[in-house]
C-alpha cells in the first residue's frame, strides 16, 4: 500500500521503506529499488512507481538509508551517500552510483572504496546535507564541549596531513626532475667520443642516489599523510559518537 503526503513536520517511520522529497513530503512503499534505463541513467523503483531521484531528498530501502548529494556539487548531478551513522547529527559517506553493478535489473552502491578516498556528509534530523569539515561541525556542534574537543583533534590531524601530502608532491617531482636530468646528461655524454677523458663527469652522470632518495622521501611523506588522515577520521567519528550520545 503506498502513502503520499506526510508532512515533513510530522514523525517519519523509519522502520517501513520510504522515498522523502524535496518537497518535504513522503511516500511510503513496500520496495525501494534502484535501476538503471536504456541510457544507463539511475532511475529509483518504489513499488511500480519509477521516479526521478532529482526529486528525491532521502530513500530508505532493504538496502539502507541514502541521502542524494546533488545540492553540494558543482553541476548538480545525482550521487548518492549513504547513512553510516545515525543520531541526533547523522554521518553519510558517498557512493557514486557511477561505481554501481547490475544484475538481472537490480542495482547495488559500491562499498568497497577505500573510506579516506570517499567524500562525507552529515545532517540533523532531515535537514540538508552539508559537507564533513570542521567549520561546519563546530557550528553544530557548539553545545558540546567534549565533542569540540575531539573535532579539534580532527582538525590538527587535517591540516598535518594535508602538509604531509604537499610534501609528497614535491618530493616526488623533484625524484622525477632529478632523474630526467641525470639521464639527459649521461645520453649525452655517451654520444662523445670523448667520453674518456672525463672520467668524473661518467661517474656523475650515473649517480641517481639523490633522485632515489627524494622518491624514498616522498613516498614516506605519503604513507604519513596516509596514516594521520586515517587518525583523523576515527577522531571524527569519536567527535560524532560523543554529540550522539
Amino acid at each position: 500500500m503506498v502513502c503520499y503526503g506526510l508532512n515533513a513536520d510530522a514523525q517519519v517511520d523509519e522502520s517501513r521503506n520510504f522515498v522523502y522529497f524535496y518537497s518535504d513530503s513522503v511516500l511510503y512503499v513496500k520496495h525501494v529499488r534502484l535501476r538503471t534505463d536504456i541510457f544507463n541513467s539511475l532511475k529509483l523503483n518504489a513499488d511500480s512507481k519509477r521516479l526521478s531521484l532529482e526529486q528525491v531528498k532521502f530513500f530508505n530501502s532493504d538496502g539502507g538509508f541514502f541521502a542524494n548529494t546533488k545540492e553540494l556539487n558543482a553541476i548538480r548531478t545525482v550521487e548518492l551517500a549513504e547513512r553510516v551513522v545515525e543520531g541526533k547529527i547523522n554521518l553519510f559517506q558517498e557512493r557514486s552510483y557511477r561505481k554501481f553493478s547490475s544484475n538481472w535489473g537490480h542495482v547495488y552502491p559500491d562499498r568497497n572504496r577505500d573510506r579516506v578516498d570517499i567524500r562525507m556528509y552529515y545532517n540533523k534530523g532531515y535537514d540538508d546535507l552539508k559537507k564533513v569539515n570542521y567549520r561546519n561541525l563546530k557550528t553544530d556542534m557548539a553545545d558540546d564541549a567534549n565533542s569540540l574537543d575531539l573535532l579539534e583533534g580532527y582538525r590538527k590531524s587535517t591540516n598535518t596531513s594535508k602538509a604531509l601530502y604537499v610534501a609528497a608532491g614535491a618530493s616526488i617531482a623533484a625524484a622525477v626532475i632529478t632523474f630526467l636530468v641525470k639521464s639527459n646528461d649521461k645520453g649525452s655524454l655517451s654520444r662523445d667520443h670523448h667520453f674518456d677523458q672525463f672520467p668524473d663527469v661518467k661517474r656523475k652522470s650515473a649517480n641517481f642516489t639523490s633522485g632515489f632518495l627524494l622518491l624514498g622521501g616522498g613516498v614516506g611523506f605519503a604513507i604519513g599523510g596516509y596514516a594521520v588522515n586515517v587518525a583523523g577520521l576515527k577522531k571524527l567519528e569519536a567527535a560524532v559518537d560523543t554529540y550522539n550520545r
